[in-house]
C-alpha cells in the first residue's frame, strides 16, 4: 500500500511576522543552544549571544584552587538583561548547551541519547580560531531546510562532495537532534549534527566549525554565526578555513534565491523524498507540532482571560495543517491584525 509522502511547510511560513512571534514562544524558548566547546570560553572574559530576542552572556571564572593551574573554570550563563542564571549543561567531552528560559525540558529529556554520540569525540582537542557573523536575505528555516538534505550538494558544493559523495549521504533522526552520514567509506571522518531548532556540528576535513541560525524579527533576515577550531594554524588553517568558507558561501547564495522565491510567491508548497528529505521532513514536522502545541496552549489560556491573549497565535496558525505529510492548504497566514 503506497503511503502519502511528506510536504513542507507553508511558504507563508517562511515570511509571516506573526508566525515568528508564536515559533519564537513554541520553540526557541523551550530549546537548548549549542554554544561550543569549554575551550572558547578563556577565564576571566564574558561572550555574549542572542537568540530569538534573549540576550545571554557566558563567563569562565577560574578555581578559588588553582594550585597547578590544572584546575577547571566554572562556567556561568546569565541572561543579560535580568542577570537571571540560565540553565546549562556541560557534556562529558566539553561541549557546553544553554537555555534562553525557564520553559525548556531537562538536557536529556530534549536531547535523548545525544551523550552517547558526542562520547566519541573530544571536543576540548581543537583550539579556537576564528568567529564570523553576518545577516542574510533568508528566513531561519530556509538555510536548515538545506542542511537536513544533500540532494543540492552535487551542484551546489562540487568540492565538498568530492570528499563527501551525496551517494552515501544519509540523515539519521533522532530526538529532536539529527546525525547526518556523509560517507560510508570514510565513517571515522566526518560528524555532522543537527539541534533543533537552529545548531549545528560539523567535524570534518581535519577541523570543526559550528553554525548558528538566528531569527530576527524579520522572518526574511537571519543572522549566521560561526566558529571555527583547529589543531592547526597559519597556513594550514587559512587552507582549511578556505574550504570550509566555500561551502558555506555555496550556501548563502541558495538560501537567499530560495528566499527572493518565497517571497515573490514561486513557491507555495511541495512534497519532500522520504528518504533524501527525511531530515527536512522530521525537522519541520517538529516544527509543526511545537507550534501547533503553543496555539492550544494560548487558547486554553484565553478562556480564562479572553480573547485577547491568543489573538497573534489564532491569526499566525489559522491555516495550519492538523497533520504535517497530509495536505497543507496553500493559503497566505493572515496577518494579527487580519
Amino acid at each position: 500500500m503506497a503511503t502519502t509522502p511528506p510536504r513542507t511547510l507553508p511558504a507563508s511560513w517562511y515570511t509571516s511576522r506573526p508566525l515568528y512571534q508564536l515559533e519564537r514562544r513554541a520553540v526557541f524558548l523551550k530549546s537548548w543552544y549549542l554554544l561550543g566547546p569549554i575551550t572558547k570560553f578563556a577565564s576571566a572574559t564574558f561572550v555574549d549571544y542572542e537568540f530569538a530576542g534573549v540576550h545571554l552572556t557566558v563567563n569562565a571564572t577560574p578555581p578559588t584552587d588553582n594550585v597547578g593551574n590544572h584546575q577547571p573554570s566554572t562556567i556561568s550563563v546569565l541572561d543579560s538583561t535580568t542577570r537571571t542564571p540560565l540553565r546549562h549543561h556541560t557534556t562529558s567531552t566539553g561541549l557546553l548547551f544553554t537555555t534562553i528560559s525557564p520553559l525548556a525540558p531537562p538536557f536529556h529529556t530534549f536531547f535523548p541519547g545525544l551523550e552517547v554520540t558526542l562520547s566519541t569525540v573530544d571536543f576540548t582537542a581543537r583550539p579556537h580560531r576564528r568567529s564570523l557573523a553576518y545577516e542574510g536575505h533568508f528566513n531561519w528555516k530556509t538555510m536548515i531546510d538545506g542542511y537536513q538534505e544533500c540532494l543540492h550538494c552535487q551542484y551546489t558544493h562540487p568540492a565538498f562532495s568530492l570528499l563527501y559523495p551525496p551517494t552515501f549521504y544519509a540523515v539519521k533522526n533522532h530526538h529532536n537532534w539529527c546525525q547526518h552520514y556523509a560517507n560510508a567509506a570514510r565513517p571515522d571522518d566526518g560528524l555532522f549534527l543537527y539541534f533543533l531548532p537552529n545548531c549545528t556540528l560539523n567535524v570534518y576535513g581535519g577541523g570543526m566549525s559550528l553554525f548558528r541560525v538566528c531569527p530576527t524579527e524579520d522572518p526574511g533576515r537571519t543572522r549566521m554565526e560561526f566558529d571555527y577550531y583547529n589543531v592547526v594554524e597559519g597556513e594550514e588553517f587559512e587552507e582549511y578555513y578556505k574550504f570550509v568558507r566555500q561551502v558555506a558561501d555555496e550556501d548563502f547564495e541558495l538560501c537567499e534565491t530560495v528566499q527572493g522565491n518565497l517571497e515573490r510567491g514561486v513557491y507555495a508548497e511541495g512534497v519532500l523524498n522520504s528518504v533524501r528529505e527525511n531530515g527536512v521532513a522530521y525537522y519541520q514536522q517538529r516544527v509543526l507540532e511545537m507550534v501547533l502545541e503553543q496555539h492550544q496552549e494560548d487558547r486554553q489560556q484565553a478562556r480564562t482571560r479572553g480573547a485577547e491573549g491568543a489573538a497573534a497565535s489564532k491569526s499566525a496558525v489559522e491555516h495550519a495543517p492538523g497533520r504535517h505529510g497530509n495536505s497543507i492548504p496553500n493559503r497566505a497566514i493572515v496577518e494579527a491584525s487580519a
